[in-house]
């Protein structure tokens, strides 16, 4: 099935964890989605980064990824090129690898729709160079 919206890891930590300040706007938002959502391994190697050493975490991270609510986009070798041009272009926010692979996936998956906690830097980035990211949630803490 394919995916209609992208997600990013602060909106995930968010969605884990009660206390975030941004887990009801993210579980608002995340709840008007069609699943599953998009999302690159870089995404994922951020988020099990940021749990960290709490096992309760990563056992909550993991039952999430493995939930059906996301899936992963596969970004090939021939393709990191468009990546590094991604990096460049924004060099002054500076976009982050995990950020370059969900815009590159937007453009290739004809997506524009992504939940973020990263509010500023995807109402920043232009998809081809020219369409705007739909940042949700719209509801800011």
């Amino acid at each position: 099935m394919p995916a209609d919206a992208l997600i990013d890891t602060g909106a995930i930590l968010a969605l884990l964890d009660k206390d975030d300040r941004w887990h009801e706007s993210c579980v608002d938002a995340f709840q008007q989605l069609r699943l599953p959502l998009l999302t690159s391994e870089a995404v994922l190697t951020e988020l099990f980064h940021l749990v960290g050493d709490s096992q309760k975490e990563m056992e909550a991270a993991w039952k999430f990824v493995r939930s059906g609510a996301l899936v992963v986009g596969a970004i090939d070798h021939e393709e990191l090129p468009q990546l590094h041009a991604l990096m460049s272009r924004y060099w002054d926010r500076p976009m982050d690898f995990a950020d370059a692979t969900l815009a590159y996936l937007a453009k290739r998956e004809s997506l524009s729709v992504i939940l973020t906690v990263d509010q500023g830097d995807f109402a920043t980035y232009r998809i081809e160079g020219k369409r705007q990211f739909r940042v949700l949630p719209v509801r800011r803490p």
